[in-house]
């Protein structure tokens, strides 16, 4: 069994929230930053979590809307494939900065 904050995060997650106090954190409030954080980085363990709190369609929803966009490529590929989702948009090769 895993180990979770007092707002229900499991632990394991903390060092990919460098930026952020964990205990903080609250699923419901900050979902976009932990959906975001758990599709980049998640264990099995921590993606069945993350299952369980959001949802099959919520989660297919974020990578429609923004997860095309901010999760590395590899990644997107892998969620793109696992909710079948042919369309998203491509993203340009140059960074824009």
């Amino acid at each position: 069994m895993m180990e979770m904050t007092a707002k229900g995060i499991p632990v394991s997650l903390r060092p990919y929230f460098q930026e952020y106090n964990l205990d903080d954190l609250d699923p419901a409030q900050d979902a976009f930053t932990v959906i975001e954080r758990t599709l980049m980085h998640g264990t099995c363990d921590e993606l069945r979590w993350l299952f369980q709190v959001y949802g099959r369609e919520q989660l297919r929803d974020w990578t429609i809307k923004a997860g095309w966009r901010i999760l590395p490529r590899r990644r997107v590929a892998l969620w793109a494939a696992y909710f079948d989702l042919k369309d998203l948009p491509k993203r340009n090769n140059a960074w824009p900065y």
